[in-house]
């Protein structure tokens, strides 16, 4: 394993990282998933990359979505997964849902060219009293207690995976483990963890807080807008055999992007679409805030890398 050099220089004979990344296919939800999953799945074998990672909210781990599952496997590299939050609908523990997706455990690391990639999962239950409604989404003392001796145990930069978002209205504690990575980077004396990136809230946004990014990679799919706005947008055939479509505004072309991660930058090369059928002004919906809005796109991006805390 090479290392990336803690003061700014050039990783490994200036080689950068590269990895294919998608978030939220939904393949419970979406009747042309295999489709769109096949297309990322072949662009990614076409390129020279070291991995590809899927930001949670995949697939439930149903023995007829083994195919699906296959898909993703044909990749020939490295493949990684992330727990979203749906992954366990219908009852599945996160275990079965560890050994169907083949995936080392519900947290994890590992290290590619210099870089260390932590890989959280969000879907901790939140001990108090006065916890959100809904699902979980929350990162407990077990998994914090290791993400502090991982961070520590790497003088690698770091970049971290997790579904539900370390910022905006993501993980509950969010706060608190922001404090863990800042902390860190004190300790370091360098801007050591480089950037979060995350899925589940099926938004195009990046934001960059105390030294570090903050990047929500927008669902392969669809946003969505619930029964206020419901409108079917393919057929009454498909409606009803994927009757939760009607309450999405799907994208006509499948989202995803490849990440080049240098020393110094982060270059992330997205996929533009358009809606199917009625967008969010065509339905009247009011208008979202920058965090929030409705759009059919993963932008490209460079994002320079600072190095120091001064």
């Amino acid at each position: 394993m090479f290392s990336a050099g803690l003061t700014g220089t050039q990783n490994d004979k200036g080689q950068p990282v590269r990895f294919g990344i998608c978030a939220d296919v939904h393949k419970d939800i979406m009747h042309d998933a295999d489709i769109r999953l096949t297309e990322f799945i072949q662009e990614a074998s076409k390129r020279k990359l070291d991995f590809i990672i899927e930001l949670g909210d995949f697939c439930r781990p149903y023995d007829y979505n083994l195919d699906f599952l296959r898909i993703w496997n044909r990749f020939p590299g490295e493949k990684y997964h992330v727990i979203g939050n749906h992954e366990t609908d219908g009852g599945f523990s996160k275990d079965q849902v560890i050994r169907f997706m083949n995936s080392p455990a519900r947290y994890y690391s590992f290290d590619k060219k210099g870089f260390h990639f932590i890989v959280l999962d969000g879907n901790d239950l939140n001990p108090s009293p006065d916890k959100a409604t809904g699902y979980p989404r929350y990162i407990g003392e077990e998994q914090r207690t290791w993400l502090i001796n991982d961070l520590k145990s790497t003088k690698y930069p770091v970049i971290l995976f997790s579904h539900q978002s370390l910022e905006s209205e993501g993980i509950e504690n969010r706060q608190q483990i922001r404090n863990i990575l800042e902390s860190e980077n004190v300790s370091a004396g360098f801007k050591k963890v480089v950037a979060c990136f995350s899925g589940h809230h099926h938004t195009d946004y990046a934001t960059f807080i105390n030294g570090i990014n903050y990047i929500q990679i927008n669902s392969m799919s669809y946003s969505w807008v619930g029964e206020e706005y419901k409108t079917i947008r393919y057929s009454k055939e498909i409606d009803s055999k994927y009757p939760w479509i009607k309450f999405t505004i799907p994208y006509m072309d499948p989202l995803y992007a490849f990440v080049e991660i240098y020393d110094k930058a982060i270059i992330i090369k997205g996929k533009k679409s358009k809606f199917v059928g009625p967008g969010p002004a065509e339905l009247g919906m009011p208008e979202r805030p920058e965090n929030d809005k409705i759009t059919p796109v993963i932008s490209n991006r460079v994002i320079k890398r600072e190095f120091t805390n001064r």
